[in-house]
């Protein structure tokens, strides 16, 4: 019973190596065999015209006393071009037919592989590996049939013809057009295997590489260009791109060197068998006529020989995709957990120690602050935190912008002073010319009117070097595939091993990581899929923080997260933010009052300007923004302001 269990286990494994051909091959089987068949005919009809012509012509040159004498080749080389080019056509349709069918079916078995997969927040599964997967993997796999099994058979079988039909007539002559053929059929390709199979396996692999890095930089192209680094992500691509290339050249040099030694042996077989043909014609063995039917005949059967050579170098290539397709299909279901279990106990562990946090909270202290009280508190953050070269004062003075010149202001007459610690919040519906004002002082549009100015220099005349000014943290920061430090570098490549885990410390992740199994050097997976939402977020953070810019732009970086999160998130971001210039664009009035000045946009104007306190005296839109935003705090607003209550419009 234990023998018959192994077998079947046995067999079970060889079912799966073999699940994206066997099934396929067993499936279409005569569909295959009616494509082989077609393949030979039409060879059989091109060695059969040449042979054909060859006599014809022969026959023709000793000009016979009658057309007759010569009217069968005639009828044979017009009957064998027609046939042969009949064979081709059905033979290519019916292949192309076969081989899509195939490949419909594996597209679908791709498929039902890979939709479980989307179900699986913290799947294994990476986009670039899925990409290479569909625009690559079962694309190479129809190059099976298409590439390599119909050229290889149609080849074997032209090849035992030829050996038998040359021994019927000469056995010496069958044994030397024999090892010539071998070579061209056997020699040469297993030479060329050989050579190129390290080169082709590393060709696929590099590709897959290109996929999955392109992919990757893509999706976080954003951030390559906020962090000032856009030329160091191209150079990189285009280094890949250049190793690439490096192994396509070298496959090219061997090719061309393969198809040198096989025009040569070729050579020798036209110059051997035309010193067959005319000693065994003088002889009186062979008729002189036959002499240029034997040469010719060469040309298309070797035709058919030479694509072996071609096929069996593709193999490592075919080996490579099966390997990844049966990855995907052995990893079915299985989304990658590893990691996941610390990270969430950790999450877990930090979240009991935040989650006291609430929105009343972020009142006191600062709420009912005095606009003195906050300017002094402001200066006092100034001195102690920023160090005088990370400092920028910023002066937008009456700044337009349009984008084209007949339509209207997206920015109109916006004036704004930020001097170094500020922190101003941007506030407005879509369309109400937000992001076009962040454009606008990060300098990648440059004001219609009026100007912006840092440290008294305009912003256009900073360049790329305003990236050394202001950092960037959206909504959607991109987490790349590689390690925690690695993601946190991108801020600051040359950044020491301290660094990198006093920015954690400072952004409340060190010890989340650092109860990861490989600390800091623990993979992220594709788009930071091992963390949660706040935990990414708080990442991104930290690798803006070491950058150390005097400004941080915050573009939304709570949407999405859960209300625990987020006044969490915020949190963190209020107390690493000490002595920095803040610009938080939002929607909603989460930490409003923990802000030095809110700034209201509607179609490109400023509508409403002042402190948390000076906009809840005089402003009562205002007042219902804020009762709509916290219900409930209407009554408290009244009792600690002494405001007049809040009347519904």
């Amino acid at each position: 019973m234990r023998a018959g269990y192994e077998q079947t286990e046995t067999a079970r494994s060889g079912d799966k190596k073999n699940s994206w051909i066997t099934p396929y091959a067993a499936q279409y089987r005569w569909r295959l065999v009616a494509v082989i068949a077609l393949g030979i005919c039409a060879t059989l009809c091109a060695v059969l015209l040449l042979f054909t012509s060859g006599f014809l012509i022969s026959k023709s040159a000793l000009r016979p006393e009658n057309i007759l004498m010569v009217y069968v080749p005639i009828v044979g080389v017009r009957a064998f071009g027609i046939f042969r080019a009949v064979f081709r056509y059905v033979e290519r349709l019916a292949g192309h037919d076969a081989v899509l069918r195939i490949l419909a079916d594996q597209r679908v078995k791709l498929y039902r592989i890979l939709e479980p997969q989307a179900l699986f927040l913290r799947s294994r599964m990476q986009t670039g590996d899925v990409l290479g997967a569909l625009a690559e993997d079962v694309e190479r796999l129809q190059d099976i049939y298409l590439r390599t099994v119909f050229p290889a058979v149609t080849a074997l079988v032209m090849y035992g013809g030829a050996v038998v039909t040359f021994g019927s007539i000469d056995l010496g002559f069958a044994l030397w057009m024999g090892l010539y053929m071998l070579f061209l059929v056997a020699v040469l390709p297993a030479i060329s295997l050989r050579v190129t199979w390290k080169l082709r396996v590393r060709l696929k692999r590099e590709n897959a590489k290109l996929y999955t890095r392109l992919t990757d930089g893509v999706l976080g192209l954003g951030d390559w260009l906020a962090s000032g680094r856009a030329e160091e992500f191209v150079r990189r691509q285009e280094e890949a791109e250049g190793q690439t290339d490096m192994i396509r050249l070298r496959l090219r040099q061997w090719t061309r060197w393969r198809d040198l030694a096989a025009q040569c042996v070729i050579g020798l077989m036209v110059v051997s068998v035309t010193l067959w043909a005319g000693s065994v014609a003088s002889a009186g063995q062979l008729p002189a006529v036959m002499i240029a039917a034997f040469v010719l005949v060469l040309f298309p059967l070797t035709e058919a020989l030479l694509p072996v050579g071609d096929a069996v170098e593709h193999i490592p290539q075919y080996r490579e995709s099966m390997e990844r397709l049966q990855h995907l299909e052995g990893e079915e279901h299985k989304p990658d957990q590893s990691g996941t279990e610390e990270a969430d106990a950790a999450a877990r562990a930090k979240g009991d120690k935040t989650s006291g946090l609430s929105g009343s909270n972020l009142v006191v202290g600062e709420q009912l602050g005095s606009p003195e009280r906050t300017e002094r508190a402001l200066a006092q953050r100034i001195r102690l935190r920023i160090p005088p070269r990370l400092r920028a004062d910023i002066q937008i003075d009456q700044v337009s912008y349009r984008y084209t010149p007949d339509a209207p202001c997206a920015v109109q007459e916006v004036s704004l002073h930020l001097p170094q610690g500020k922190r101003l919040a941007i506030l407005g519906r879509s369309g109400g010319g937000k992001s076009t004002l962040l454009k606008l002082i990060q300098g990648a549009l440059l004001p219609s009117a009026g100007n912006v100015i840092f440290n008294d220099l305009p912003v256009q005349s900073m360049g790329e070097n305003i990236t050394d000014v202001i950092a960037v943290l959206n909504q959607s920061p991109h987490l790349f595939d590689t390690t925690v430090a690695n993601n946190l570098r991108i801020g600051r490549p040359h950044a020491t091993d301290e660094e990198i885990q006093r920015v954690a410390a400072q952004v409340g992740l060190s010890d989340l990581i650092e109860s990861l199994p490989q600390g800091y050097h623990t993979p992220m997976l594709e788009t930071g899929l091992r963390f949660s939402g706040g935990e990414r977020q708080r990442i991104a953070l930290a690798r803006v923080l070491l950058r150390e810019t005097p400004v941080v732009i915050f573009d939304e970086p709570t949407v999405g997260l859960d209300p625990m999160t987020e006044r969490a998130l915020m949190r963190t971001i209020l107390e690493s933010m000490q002595g920095k210039t803040m610009i938080w664009v939002t929607h909603h009035l989460m930490g409003a009052e923990r802000m030095d000045e809110l700034v209201f946009m509607e179609n490109g104007q400023i509508t409403m300007q002042g402190s948390h306190e000076q906009l809840l005296a005089r402003e009562e839109r205002y007042r219902r923004l804020v009762e709509l935003d916290r219900p409930g705090w209407s009554d408290l607003l009244t009792a600690e302001l002494k405001l007049p209550p809040v009347t519904s419009k």
